[in-house]
């Protein structure tokens, strides 16, 4: 009898709004910097809340729960502001919140009852295969411990240019260019999910599911 396949504990969702407006992107970029503004705070909290869980799981095994759902939210938060301003999948604006909310992307991350201890201490180096790949994907300017990017290449960033300049023609976003983008996506918050010491189950080498 064959056993379910167990699903990866990171569950990131893009749903692409249909029609999308062909020039709006031109500002989004702009209409989203107050979210910048807060996530930079946001991300220095995450990255201090980071380091306390560290010593946390060192020393007991588990993520503190409540420093967890935080972390989470940080992530989410982020996504669904450069989901709205770079991916261009939406052309609904952002909520201001760390919650789960009716919004085409979203992020969930399963919470880990129990860790081990020495892997938090090895996680960034077993990571390296994927830092590579990553690298070409999302860029070089990328920053794994939280979530960042930077427009400093990578095929991720020519698929926008790309997504931008049609979007702008013929007001069409190309589905497979979008699940593509989103693939990259899916990928590289496994890779932080599992840098951010929030899971041990090693990230999965494909784009898809």
């Amino acid at each position: 009898m064959a056993t379910e396949k167990k699903s990866y504990p990171v569950v990131l969702k893009g749903e692409l709004s249909e029609p999308p407006s062909r020039a709006l992107w031109l500002v989004k970029w702009f209409l989203a910097i107050p979210h910048w503004i807060v996530l930079c705070f946001l991300f220095i909290a995450f990255t201090v809340l980071t380091i306390i869980a560290f010593f946390a799981i060192l020393f007991t095994g588990r993520y503190p729960r409540g420093m967890f759902n935080f972390n989470v939210g940080v992530l989410r938060w982020g996504w669904r502001a450069f989901f709205y301003a770079f991916v261009l999948g939406t052309d609904k604006y952002p909520p201001f919140t760390l919650e789960s909310v009716d919004y085409p992307a979203d992020l969930q991350i399963e919470y880990p009852e129990k860790l081990k201890n020495w892997m938090v201490l090895v996680k960034w180096f077993l990571a390296i295969p994927h830092y590579a790949i990553l690298g070409a994907l999302v860029g070089w300017g990328y920053n794994y411990a939280a979530h960042t990017e930077y427009p400093f290449g990578g095929l991720m960033w020519v698929l926008v240019i790309i997504v931008a300049i049609v979007l702008l023609f013929t007001g069409k976003y190309h589905k497979d260019i979008f699940k593509l983008v989103i693939g990259i996506q899916r990928w590289s918050y496994r890779v932080t999910a599992y840098v951010g010491l929030m899971t041990d189950e090693y990230p999965h080498f494909r784009l898809w599911e």
